[in-house]
């Protein structure tokens, strides 16, 4: 199995600020307030793309921030909405909030969706805080702030084609000439000890997955060697590269070894649709008995492909048909996990820490409405004190021994305590 890791930084959009303004007009000299909403910000999101299948892309960009809510208008205009960054991720794709190494969310299906952050709605303008007591309000509401986060993504990937054949068949020479993949190649049996995997990539929109499955010996479906193993990972791809060593005495013999091997241990593997290939045609020897290799195969019905993956002769061609079998064939089903979301967390909850600098207040509903508050405002100043007291801080902050003057500091603001 594959498993392809990137951190990433995202961040929500903050919504737009309210507007205080007050309706001019010519005759109407006290029209009112009119001020109007911010935007809200934009959301991330993640969606999952069936066409991709690498986390790649996300080397060249580690951040991705959404747009803010604009702000509000005068005559009770509200700012627009920012759009939602969509963030599209291969299937497959578990998502952890990296700092608490908590799972967010495992995205399974296409076109499955993932809202990691929420972005803030936009502030009131002053037309939402006017009584019959105040017809004339000068207090309106900063836009909530966005969220942010640090992520990490987990990409586990199980190969659409697997390379069989028999050791030293040329397997991991193909994966390495046609993938970002470099398996350690020599010219011994059993090179590969392990599945290695690579991308094939035909253009910007046409890849696949592959992987080479070390090479299998007779007596594997029972367990000799490490066939248990190896056989298992070629059960979970749609599509198997059957590749023949031309120097071999008797390549037919090796591909009913194989195949045999395969249908020992699982019937469907033995159905699997195979692409066979004679390999090492840049050899002269191979190429002189290519023709009667081809005959004998074809009283098989099977087509036998030339190949050479030293010289890549015919590779790319190899490439395009397995891309095309595995766009005619059926999609598995796959298992679906639901997303896995952040536990809830009281928002009135608070804290307060005793510095040399002052008191330092931390909490979700504390600092949101802190960062939400225009403070040279007297209206706004006073709906965030009537705030405080009902949450229950200015007590808290009065048992604590605050005296006339002392600071408070919530987040990056800094005010000052009045009786």
């Amino acid at each position: 199995m594959f498993i392809d890791s990137v951190q990433i930084k995202v961040a929500s959009g903050k919504g737009g600020d309210g507007m205080v303004h007050m309706h001019r007009e010519k005759y109407r000299p006290r029209g009112g307030p009119d001020g109007g909403d911010g935007g809200r910000g934009g959301d991330v999101i993640f969606e999952v793309v069936p066409t991709l299948n690498t986390l790649s892309h996300f080397h060249q960009n580690e951040h991705f921030f959404a747009d803010a809510g604009k702000n509000g208008g005068p005559t009770n205009r509200s700012g627009r909405s920012a759009e939602d960054l969509i963030i599209p991720v291969p299937p497959g794709t578990a998502i952890y909030d990296d700092d608490k190494a908590e799972l967010i969310g495992d995205l399974v299906l296409p076109g499955q969706r993932l809202v990691v952050a929420k972005g803030g709605r936009g502030g009131r303008g002053n037309q939402h805080f006017a009584t019959s007591r105040n017809q004339m309000p000068l207090t309106a509401e900063k836009g909530e702030p966005g969220e942010e986060f640090n992520l990490r993504l987990e990409l586990k990937l199980i190969a659409d084609v697997g390379l069989v054949g028999l050791p030293n068949a040329g397997k991991s020479s193909i994966l390495a000439a046609t993938t970002n993949s470099r398996p350690k190649v020599a010219d011994y049996p059993f090179t590969t000890l392990e599945p290695n995997l690579g991308v094939v990539k035909l253009d910007l929109d046409s890849s696949f997955v592959m992987a080479d499955i070390p090479g299998l010996i007779e007596g594997a479906s029972m367990g000799i060697g490490l066939g248990f193993d190896f056989l298992r990972h070629i059960q979970r791809t749609r599509l198997l590269i059957h590749v023949l060593d031309g120097l071999s005495e008797d390549p037919l013999e090796d591909y009913h070894t194989i195949n045999a091997e395969l249908e020992l241990f699982d019937d469907l593997l033995g159905k699997r649709p195979q692409i066979v290939v004679l390999n090492k045609m840049d050899l002269p020897d191979v190429a002189e008995k290519y023709e009667a290799l081809r005959l004998e195969f074809k009283n098989l019905g099977v087509e036998l492909m030339p190949v050479s993956a030293v010289s890549q002769y015919n590779l790319k061609e190899l490439m395009w048909k397995v891309f095309n079998t595995l766009r005619e064939l059926p999609e598995e089903q796959k298992e679906i996990e639901m997303p896995v979301y952040r536990a809830e967390v009281d928002p009135n909850a608070f804290q307060i820490e005793k510095t040399e600098d002052g008191y330092v207040l931390s909490g979700a509903r504390i600092e949101k409405a802190a960062a939400m508050t225009y403070f040279d405002q007297p209206g706004s100043v006073r709906r965030f004190q009537k705030l405080m007291a009902g949450l229950g801080v200015e007590k808290a902050l009065r048992d604590l021994g605050i005296q006339e003057g002392d600071s408070v500091i919530i987040g990056e603001w800094e005010l000052e305590w009045q009786d």
